[in-house]
This record gives structure tokens, C-alpha cells and sequence, in this order.
């Protein structure tokens, strides 16, 4: 039986319609309300809610451009699946999607102006006020007057916003426990994020801004770096995992795993951390990767993969749906491969050729021409060697795994440079630990040659 509404409290809502909805994360009751206020709202309920008390929660404010656009200004699309998966898991609990909540209560259209100040040099706080509105108009009345139609007395509350739990204690839904969503921060909201935390008292999840169990020991953004206000190219990020003997892959390829999980999970939170993802086509051919975040609540990136002559498989893990996939080819690659990678939703965009593959810049300007402000290049060598004689490497990020193995692949090729005091400085050193790996980051003052060099075909 539902709680008795506080005085004051909207009137019961109406339920509209309720219908089943399967989701990558497992099937949920859809229970639409309607509400005086005028707003719908959708209850997305998993397993049967008993005696309503103790119910795992999730208040989710609605946000088109987060939640169905992707957008990376914000994490609200990542929440909302970290929120539905974590409920499922569960099996017992709710996640409410509240309409009217665009924008902290403001719409989507003051929220796109609101961004506009944002990009003038506010942040998310001082941009309403410059618009002369409020932080947050939201109103926590009607989610409250929703869970108790569900007969849902008190809640579990996944959120990292304090004031979602008082809206509900005020309102007459006892709050018992709050548990953070953590988000592998973007470069594009990581400021945003701190704003909420410093300015709007949002919780701060443990482990670098994720919650366990899929926390990384390592502060992420520190290991990025700042993105250099770059027009011509991406801000290129430079990671490889070796062994203490600097081997990236035994003699037979085989580079699975040098490192350890915690080094792999700092991995997934750094390609969170960008708009881009690169590796060239051995690496591909030869590992298979997926090139996605999985080991981390966060957004993953588009993929690149250079491959001159288009040898990339259609059953590549990296043209799967779960992100986007750019593949850069040679003016002269196979038509007909061209077609049918194209068809079945991969961009392939062609880029001038060099002697040895592609050419660098050529590849990094067409990157930035597309959107990309940010690049996480993994490898293989030869694209760790054409990236490195490009001297196109702002950042450079090695992990050391405590493993010999003799004999194998060099992470690093021929780079022109006959004289030690020739060779590319590396400043600015941090240090982290992940595991039993060492993780070395470095800003790169660049390298003595700056001839043209090319990626691996």
C-alpha cells in the first residue's frame, strides 16, 4: 500500500500506460505517469518492489542531448546506462525518468544558450546566471508523489546530487543510503564535473571520479594532461604497454597481456578521456581489438584505424555498434572494399599516401577537420614510430609491466637520430602505479626529424 502524501504534496499521479521494455541491460516494466504539474514521467521498474521499502533508485533528469544525442558535455547518458545496468543486476528497483528536468528545470533551449556562454568561458553555474536564470529550477514533488504511487516508502538513491535526496525526504520517501554513479570523466565535461562537485555539492565517487568495483587507482586527467588549444590537429596522446625489457609483443606478435587488469581498466578511462581512438591496421589484424570502454562507466570514443589498402575484416571487433568507426585509406584502396565497408556503416575517408603507408599530418588534419580535439594513439610500432618522427606527440604515456620476455617487438623504430643529444625530451614526468605496472607520463618537446613520415599500412 502507497504512503500517504505530506501535506502540500501534488495530487496522486495518473499512470497512463505501462508496457515491458527490453534493454541491453535486462527488461523493465514502463509505467508512464502523468502529473498535475503537466510533465510525464517513466518509471522504469525491474523485479516486483514488495513492500516498497529499501528500493534501489535512481532519479534521472531528463536530458536530450546526454541521454539519446550522446553529447560528451555532460555525463547524463553515461549515468542513465550505469543506472539501468546496476538496477538490473539488482533485479529490484526503479529507475525514474523525470520529464521537465531539461537543463536543471531550465529546457533545452536556454540549455543550448547556456552553452553558448559556456564556450565564451563560463562555467555550468555562472552560465545561467549570465542569462539571468536560475542553477537549477528543478522540483523533486513529483518524484516523489510517483514512488509513492508505486507504493515505494523508502530508497536506496543512486546519485551524486545531495539535493535529489532532500527533495525526496522533504516530500514525504525516506532516503536510507546514497551510492555515487561514477563517470570516466571526458576532456569535454571534466570541468563541468568539477563545477558540479566544488560549486552545486555533488558527491565526489571514490578512485579518480569511479565507483567500485570499477574504480582505477590512477588520476586519469593528471595522466591525459591538457589539451593544447591545437586548430591544424588533435592533441595527440602517445600509450604502449612494455615490458621491463621495452618489448610491446613477443616475436610471434603476441602482446596479450603484458599488462595487468588495473593498467587495462587506467587504459579504458584514458580512451574515455578522448574524442578519438587510433591504431594502425597490423594492430588490428594481429589483436583484434574492440577499442571501446568497457572496463569503465564512460563514453566511448571513435574509432581510427589507418589502413592504406583497407585489409580491415568485416568481422573486426572494431566495426561493431558500439561506437563509431573511421577507417583512412589510400586515394588508390579497393573501391569495392570502400562500398561495402561503407554500407555497413563505417566511415572511410581517404588520405595521401607516403612511401610507407599514410601520411601523418595529412591524417591528423583530416581528424581535426572532423571534430576531433583529442587523440589517444595505441599503437601498433610502425604508427608509435610515424607519430613519434612527426614529432606529432604532445603527451606521452608508457606502462611498464614487471615481465621479460627477451626477444620481440621494439615499441619504438628508426627514428633518423645519431646523436643522443638529437633525441626527442620528454618533461614533466608523472608516475603512477596500477597494479604490479608502472605508468610513465611525459610531455614531449618533440623530435630532431621532422621529416614527413607516414603510419603503418
Amino acid at each position: 500500500m502507497a504512503a500517504a502524501a505530506p501535506h502540500g504534496a501534488p495530487a496522486t499521479p495518473h499512470e497512463a500506460a505501462s508496457a515491458r521494455i527490453p534493454t541491453p541491460y535486462g527488461e523493465f516494466q514502463a509505467r508512464a505517469f502523468t502529473t498535475a504539474s503537466g510533465h510525464v514521467h517513466l518509471a522504469l521498474v525491474c523485479g516486483e518492489l514488495a513492500d516498497g521499502r529499501s528500493v534501489l533508485t535512481r532519479l534521472h533528469s531528463e536530458c536530450l542531448t546526454g541521454d539519446a544525442l550522446g553529447s560528451l558535455r555532460c555525463d547524463c547518458g553515461v549515468q542513465l546506462r550505469s543506472a539501468l545496468r546496476t538496477v538490473a543486476a539488482e533485479g529490484r528497483g526503479i529507475v525514474l525518468y523525470l520529464g521537465g528536468h531539461e537543463g536543471r528545470g531550465i529546457g533545452l533551449v536556454n540549455k543550448l544558450r547556456a552553452y553558448i556562454e559556456q564556450d565564451a568561458g563560463a562555467d555550468t553555474v555562472d552560465a545561467n546566471l549570465r542569462l539571468g536564470l536560475d542553477v537549477d529550477l528543478r522540483d523533486y514533488r513529483d518524484a516523489a508523489a510517483v514512488l509513492r504511487a508505486l507504493g515505494v516508502s523508502s530508497v536506496r538513491l543512486l546519485s551524486n546530487n545531495p539535493a535529489k535526496a532532500d527533495g525526496l525526504r522533504s516530500n514525504g520517501v525516506d532516503v536510507e543510503t546514497m551510492r555515487a554513479l561514477g563517470t570516466a570523466a571526458h576532456r569535454r565535461n571534466r570541468a563541468y564535473l568539477e563545477t558540479k562537485q566544488q560549486r552545486l555539492g555533488h558527491l565526489r565517487p571514490t578512485g579518480a571520479g569511479l565507483t567500485e568495483p570499477q574504480s582505477t587507482p590512477v588520476d586519469v586527467g593528471r595522466l591525459l594532461g591538457p589539451v593544447s588549444p591545437r586548430t591544424d590537429r588533435p592533441h595527440v596522446v602517445l600509450k604502449y604497454a612494455q615490458t621491463v625489457d621495452g618489448r610491446i609483443a613477443t616475436g610471434t606478435g603476441d602482446a596479450r597481456w603484458i599488462s595487468g587488469e588495473p593498467e587495462r581498466r587506467v587504459a579504458h578511462a584514458m580512451r574515455a578521456g578522448c574524442d578519438a581512438v587510433l591504431v594502425g591496421a597490423g594492430t588490428l589484424l594481429q589483436d583484434d581489438p574492440q577499442l571501446t570502454v568497457r572496463m569503465v562507466p564512460g563514453a566511448s570514443p571513435l574509432r581510427v584505424v589507418l589502413d592504406s589498402h583497407l585489409r580491415t575484416p568485416m568481422t573486426a571487433k572494431a566495426l561493431s555498434e558500439d561506437a563509431g568507426t573511421l577507417i583512412l585509406c589510400r586515394p588508390d584502396a579497393d573501391p569495392d572494399r570502400r562500398r561495402a565497408l561503407a554500407s555497413s556503416g563505417v566511415m572511410v575517408r581517404e588520405v595521401a599516401g607516403s612511401p610507407q603507408g599514410l601520411d601523418i599530418g595529412a591524417v591528423l588534419g583530416l581528424l581535426r577537420s572532423l571534430g576531433v580535439a583529442s587523440l589517444l594513439v595505441e599503437g601498433g610500432g610502425r604508427v608509435i614510430t610515424s607519430m613519434l618522427r612527426a614529432a606529432a606527440v604532445d603527451r606521452l604515456v608508457v606502462s611498464v609491466a614487471p615481465t621479460i620476455i627477451g626477444t620481440g617487438v621494439e615499441a619504438v623504430g628508426p627514428l633518423g637520430i645519431t646523436r643522443v643529444t638529437d633525441g626527442i625530451r620528454l618533461h614533466n614526468r608523472q608516475v603512477f602505479l596500477a597494479g604490479d605496472d608502472v605508468l610513465l607520463g611525459f610531455d614531449v618537446d618533440g623530435a630532431a626529424d621532422q621529416a614527413s613520415a607516414s603510419a603503418s599500412s
